[in-house]
C-alpha cells in the first residue's frame, strides 16, 4: 500500500483549527513534526544498521565449512 501524500492531498486535509491557530501554536505543532522526522529519520538508519548486520552474519555461516567433511592430510 503506498502511503505517500501528494502536497495538494496534506493541504486539503489540514482541518480548520489548525488554519485558525496561534502563533505559539504553529511553532509547536512544528516542534512536534521536526522531531516526528527526527524519529523516522533514525528509525530508517536503525533498520539500515540491522540489515547490514544481518546480511554479514547470514553469509558467514553459508561459507563455514561442513563438519562432516573431512579433509585428508
Amino acid at each position: 500500500m503506498n502511503r505517500d501524500l501528494s502536497l495538494q492531498q496534506i493541504a486539503e486535509g489540514i482541518p480548520k483549527s489548525v488554519l485558525n491557530a496561534s502563533d505559539s501554536d504553529i511553532e509547536g505543532f512544528q516542534q512536534i513534526i521536526d522531531q516526528t522526522l527526527k524519529v523516522r529519520e533514525a528509525h530508517k538508519e536503525l533498520q539500515s544498521m540491522i540489515d547490514n548486520f544481518s546480511r554479514p552474519a547470514a553469509k558467514s555461516q553459508s561459507s563455514k565449512p561442513n563438519p562432516s567433511i573431512q579433509r585428508s592430510s
